[in-house]
């Protein structure tokens, strides 16, 4: 640092290393402070998201018991409904929060990425978002209907179906967000076949092994 004040004062400029560490501090100190507010501003975004849920939690409810026609549900412990609320306003909150947080994402890292990269996350991102939210309406319209009715009928002239909400709204939710990232396979497979891990021949013998070995 002295060196540098001294060369400074002899000629009037500052050494270029020295003016390129700086900027480079600089800007690491930027990207850091970036970050953290959008860190900061993604927590507070969940937490909204949550509460807001947790104050609309009786109407959130329904919706998981609909497809559980005919079942009565029991509460097995002291404050089981309770904490099983706040599960469901915390997975509500969170894919309600989810395409802002993905969001804030892309804004942070999308400005030290290439053209050519950007033009591929930003396709790739939507597509990810759509199948994802597709997955999760399918396994609440049909999977989600179709496991209940086959448990049921399936114990049903053993057994009286009183379940526990809480496990309940576990394996629902398990199922549905399993659902959804199942429907991610097609946006894996077009990375990996332009990562060049799998061409589309070798995809395609894949699925048609898959699909003689199910007959």
């Amino acid at each position: 640092m002295a060196l540098s004040n001294e060369f400074f004062r002899k000629y009037g400029v500052m050494p270029a290393r020295f003016v390129s560490v700086n900027a480079d501090e600089m800007a690491l100190s930027e990207h850091v402070e970036e970050f953290s507010q959008r860190l900061i501003f993604c927590i507070l975004l969940f937490f909204v998201t949550t509460i807001v849920c947790f104050t609309d939690i009786k109407q959130i409810v329904k919706i998981f018991q609909a497809p559980a026609i005919g079942i009565k549900f029991l509460q097995f412990a002291p404050g089981e409904y309770f904490f099983a609320s706040l599960k469901i306003a915390t997975f509500c909150g969170t894919l309600a929060a989810s395409p802002l947080i993905i969001y804030q994402v892309l804004l942070y890292i999308l400005p030290g990425m290439t053209k050519s990269e950007r033009d591929l996350i930003l396709p790739m991102t939507l597509s990810s978002g759509l199948l994802f939210g597709i997955g999760l309406i399918f396994s609440y319209f049909f999977l989600v209907p179709a496991a209940l009715n086959f448990f049921i009928g399936y114990s049903s002239d053993i057994v009286e179906p009183f379940w526990s909400f809480d496990q309940y709204f576990n394996f629902i939710s398990i199922l549905i967000f399993v659902t959804g990232l199942a429907f991610q396979i097609p946006v894996l497979q077009v990375i990996l076949g332009l990562l060049g891990v799998f061409s589309g021949r070798n995809m395609l013998s894949i699925w048609n092994t898959l699909w003689l070995g199910q007959l």
